[in-house]
């Protein structure tokens, strides 16, 4: 392995790790400084500015890594394949999984102002800002087709219920309301006793 190879592969670890330190901490103080985010990433102030020269530089890349690694989640959940509940199961850990890149992304309407989705992502691949609904309206309305989701509700109401509950799962856990390893759970129990057929 080359020199070369061996510093892209720890300057991409470092980027990870401060983008994930960022959304991290912002996801629970807004007002965070880059002194707390380093302290976070366990990187000094000067490696912090190497990547990220300002706070609003930083915000930004933090959004932008924090959509992809959701929706990179949400596609891994492969949602088209399998029962709808089963599917719908993986759906819910895949997000939750997300954590704190979902409170961080979606607490703070602001965060998300100046971020254009269509920059993000490979539309040629399938995997562009728009392919995240498709699959889950495509999945909500394949459980109802097969009588598994109450048919009555509307699609996009059932979709808006799903992205609020996992946030406020995600939300309550950061706060220490539920257990991490118990919010997908949480979320599951409230979305099956809602939106289920009832027998």
């Amino acid at each position: 392995m080359s020199s070369a190879s061996v510093e892209s592969g720890t300057r991409s670890r470092t980027r990870r790790a401060i983008l994930g330190a960022a959304a991290e901490v912002l996801a629970r103080d807004r007002a965070a400084t880059l002194a707390d985010i380093a302290e976070a990433a366990e990187v000094g102030r000067s490696t912090l500015h190497r990547y990220f020269p300002d706070r609003d530089v930083l915000i930004k890349a933090a959004v932008a890594d924090a959509y992809l690694v959701i929706q990179q989640s949400i596609q891994d959940a492969a949602v088209d394949e399998g029962p709808p509940l089963e599917a719908l199961r993986r759906l819910v850990v895949a997000m939750v999984d997300t954590g704190d890149r979902m409170v961080f992304l979606y607490g703070d309407s602001r965060v998300l102002e100046d971020f254009d989705a269509e920059d993000e992502g490979d539309e040629e691949a399938g995997d562009g800002p728009d392919s995240v609904p498709r699959m889950m309206t495509g999945l909500i309305e394949r459980g109802q087709a097969d009588g598994v989701f109450d048919p009555d509700l509307a699609v996009q109401w059932v979709q808006d219920m799903l992205w609020a509950l996992v946030y406020a799962g995600c939300d309550a856990a950061g706060r220490g309301v539920l257990p991490r390893h118990g919010v997908a759970a949480a979320v599951m129990r409230m979305l099956e006793n809602g939106i289920r057929t009832q027998s």
